[in-house]
């Protein structure tokens, strides 16, 4: 009879400890995986969501075919988004979907505050119109933002793809070492020409792979190198001398701008002058003489 019941017990100890490792595998795992790394500790709600795989992105996705949208407004928002320097698939349907929650948010904020007893119609006209083009408008500011990064960083680019090829490597080694050594100096311009690299890499001509980055980008800068370089390549001039010329070139074009826009700022300083300043000044000046003068007026009319 003992000899029963301690089979029993023993046999129940191990379906039980079986069941345990079945159903509580992953708790079990978190713990060792604590014990091992101490720092590896229990993730908070934020941890968990983005463990789940939820994102904002992920939200706007859903809102993707919510809004029309023919092929040529596709490629329009993708090369958008390109020059943004988002490059992803998902990219262009977080945009359009964006389009879609910014409107609804701005009507459930004008909702919530209120604001919409003032003209009802009015202001949700206003919160749809404004609310569809924000992400446009950010977009585009995005892109500038972007575009002047390029603009600022191609002289220090150009500058070390003068010394790599004069150092006696080829265009394309000096690209590839220009983008490894200042990817943290200009991330922006190092990111389009290791793309040009990858495009290379894959079989594309060099030319095609220069006119792509002058599309990517649209800056007036870039093209006017890429169109040099296609030229030096045709003719066999040096391309050592031509990215030299290009750089000195674009510094004296910066200095020139950096002049021009110190001259106008004479311009600009007429309105504050006019609206903020000469209105303060001739009220310190002029306000204890007209207070004077209509005490004046005063007395002399009373009498």
């Amino acid at each position: 009879m003992g000899f029963a019941v301690t089979a029993f017990l023993v046999i129940f100890v191990l379906i039980a400890s079986g069941g345990l490792l079945l159903f509580y595998r992953e708790a079990m795992l978190q713990r060792i995986t604590e014990v091992i790394n101490p720092s590896a500790k229990k993730k908070g709600l934020i941890g968990q969501i983005q463990d789940s795989g939820f994102s904002v992105g992920s939200l706007v996705e859903h809102f993707n075919s919510v809004i029309p949208k023919s092929q040529a407004e596709v490629s329009v928002v993708k090369a958008r988004l390109i020059r943004a320097g988002y490059r992803t698939e998902s990219s262009i349907k977080i945009f359009n979907g964006a389009k879609f929650l910014t409107p609804v948010a701005l009507c459930a904020i004008s909702w919530g505050t209120g604001l919409y007893k003032l003209s009802p119609f009015f202001v949700y006209a206003c919160a749809l119109g404004l609310g569809f083009l924000v992400p446009d408008f950010w977009l585009g500011n995005r892109i500038k933002k972007r575009q002047s990064l390029l603009r600022k960083g191609l002289p220090d680019v150009l500058d070390l793809l003068v010394i790599c090829i004069e150092a006696g490597l080829s265009l394309d080694q000096a690209v590839v070492r220009a983008a490894e050594e200042l990817r943290f100096a200009q991330p922006e311009l190092c990111d389009e020409l290791g793309v040009v690299v990858l495009e290379q890499r894959a079989g594309r001509p060099r030319d095609e792979s220069w006119k792509h980055l002058a599309e990517r980008t649209d800056v007036d800068a870039v093209r006017n190198l890429v169109s040099m370089l296609v030229q030096s390549e045709q003719f066999g001039t040096s391309i050592g001398k031509t990215l030299r010329t290009h750089s000195d070139t674009l510094r004296t074009k910066r200095v020139q701008q950096v002049e021009e826009a110190a001259a106008k700022t004479t311009i600009k300083l007429i309105f504050p002058l006019v609206f903020f300043i000469f209105p303060a000044l001739f009220l310190v000046v002029l306000g204890p003489s007209v207070i004077i003068m209509m005490e004046s007026f005063k007395t002399f009319f009373n009498n």
